[in-house]
């Protein structure tokens, strides 16, 4: 199975009989393209609407001689561009989605949306969409900063029991937050056994997302940077 970074918090998924992409923005045309002309089905997964995480050009995809599958969060439902949609599945927190290929676990975000646990084929893999303790202690209240905190440990919390060992996870590791803006993948691989950890939602501030990589280690976690459309990592 190999992952491929496209752009910000978007991926592409490759494995013998199935192809996934998750929170498609922009670049990556070329992986697209590949994905679509594998001939194998392809599952389009969306963490939530914000423009980062959400094209409306996946639409438009065509996925000759397979099919296309739509994964969204229930909120999106109510959307005019996906109300008609047949092959569409939305998921609340808590829901699944198992079609003996593919298992798919929505979990909840600090933000909007939900977070993805992937299992195929004996490996499982985590997408946090926006899911991370989002504080801004520069410029937040103590007020503020406690209630990111216990926003994101609730979700955490919720996780534990539920999710078992992750292979792979894609992580929000974003300097825009100021100092202390790893406290949220650091205290996710705390609570969880991490094999893989991949920064996401960083561009452009590539070196402040490598910074983590000591953090990861130090909790048993392999760090693997994807920075460039294109990268690739087998899994």
């Amino acid at each position: 199975m190999k992952l491929t970074y496209l752009f910000h918090s978007g991926f592409l998924v490759e494995s013998g009989s199935f192809s996934v992409i998750l929170d498609y923005y922009r670049a990556g045309e070329a992986c697209i393209d590949r994905a679509l002309h594998r001939g194998v089905p392809l599952y389009v997964l969306v963490s939530h609407e914000h423009h980062d995480h959400y094209n409306p050009e996946i639409l438009t995809w065509e996925n000759p001689g397979s099919t296309i599958l739509y994964i969204f969060p229930r909120e999106m439902a109510s959307r005019p561009e996906l109300a008609a949609l047949s092959n569409a599945v939305f998921l609340d927190r808590g829901d699944r989605f198992d079609d003996g290929r593919l298992q798919i676990q929505a979990f909840g975000s600090t933000d909007m949306g939900v977070s993805y646990w992937l299992v195929a084929e004996g490996r499982s893999i985590f997408h946090a969409g926006d899911l991370n303790n989002w504080h801004w202690r520069d410029e937040s209240t103590e007020a503020e900063v406690r209630a990111a905190e216990m926003a994101y440990r609730r979700e955490l919390d919720y996780m534990v029991g539920r999710v078992t060992r992750i292979d792979v996870a894609m992580f929000p590791v974003d300097a825009r937050q100021g100092s202390g803006y790893m406290r949220g993948a650091e205290q996710f691989v705390e609570t969880f056994e991490v094999d893989t950890f991949v920064p996401m939602h960083f561009y452009p501030a590539v070196r402040e997302a490598e910074a983590f990589a000591p953090i990861a280690c130090r909790y048993g976690a392999k760090f693997v940077l994807l920075s460039r459309t294109g990268d690739s990592v087998m899994i």
